[in-house]
């Protein structure tokens, strides 16, 4: 296989992890293509693309790494998201927002995680545990679950409540969440694709979002089908089967951005 093939297979993972960093799809998909563009002009850099993701991720890290303070100071302000984004991101450690990044969404281990990031890996739980403690200062709120899958959605219900927020409702069709919208609007949406009557879990969060901007979760056996490149995409994706430090992660990440429309 390719150098250009290898890269390509990992490309929209690396471009959903600089999004989350970032907080902004044009800002993470800037570095994603310097990035590539340092490989291009670097013969031994591009050489070692071939070891995955790893270093692929290391190479990244190492451009954002140079450039960030400049993003959160200079940048243009942008839509209201990427202006709230780039507010908190300063109130947020940059180290230790990889760490949870790359361990938890990302799904390195402790190990990979200490080698993209240049770092010992006896560093990389507590900058773990010093990310999640930053971020979970945010008030509890209200959930919505969007799953056709019984178990799942009742695991998932565990795990929000577990969390110290409230279920405002679940569902298992576009209908039943618009039934429930109806009544309250939820301060956060855990949403599956495909549901319980062949209705889509993007259109009942569209329906969400035209009433409200709420930050939004997609939990989905499908992330290709959301991946393409092709329009603006959303910036918190879980892959079934899902770990729950995963599912933690992304809530805490979504609440912290206060946003559910795509960043763009």
């Amino acid at each position: 296989m390719s150098i250009g093939a290898e890269v390509a297979a990992h490309l929209p993972f690396l471009r959903r992890y600089a999004r989350a960093l970032t907080g902004s799809q044009t800002t993470g998909d800037a570095f994603v293509r310097a990035t590539l563009e340092a490989a291009l002009a670097d013969e031994e850099l591009a050489d070692s693309l071939r070891g995955g993701r790893v270093p692929l991720y290391r190479a990244f890290n190492k451009v954002w790494s140079s450039a960030y303070l400049e993003v959160g100071a200079d940048a243009p302000a942008g839509t209201p998201h990427e202006a709230g984004a780039q507010a908190q991101l300063s109130k947020v450690t940059p180290m230790n927002r990889q760490a949870l990044l790359l361990t938890t969404v990302e799904d390195f281990s402790r190990a990979e995680a200490a080698e993209i990031m240049g770092v010992d890996e006896s560093e990389i739980a507590s900058l773990v545990a010093e990310a999640v403690e930053e971020i979970e200062r945010e008030n509890t709120t209200s959930v919505l679950i969007i799953e056709d899958e019984p178990l799942i959605s009742m695991q998932l219900e565990d795990l929000v409540r577990s969390l110290g927020h409230d279920i405002c409702g679940t569902a298992a069709t576009r209908t039943q969440a618009q039934e429930v919208v109806a009544e309250t609007t939820p301060g956060l949406v855990l949403a599956d694709i495909q549901l319980a009557d062949g209705s889509s879990g993007l259109d009942a969060v569209d329906d969400i979002l035209a009433i409200d901007s709420v930050p939004v979760i997609f939990i989905t056996a499908y992330p290709e089908r959301l991946l393409t490149g092709d329009r603006p995409e959303p910036t918190y994706l879980v892959t079934k089967p899902f770990q729950e430090a995963t599912v933690r992660a992304a809530i805490s990440q979504a609440l912290f951005f206060q946003s559910g429309r795509p960043l763009g």
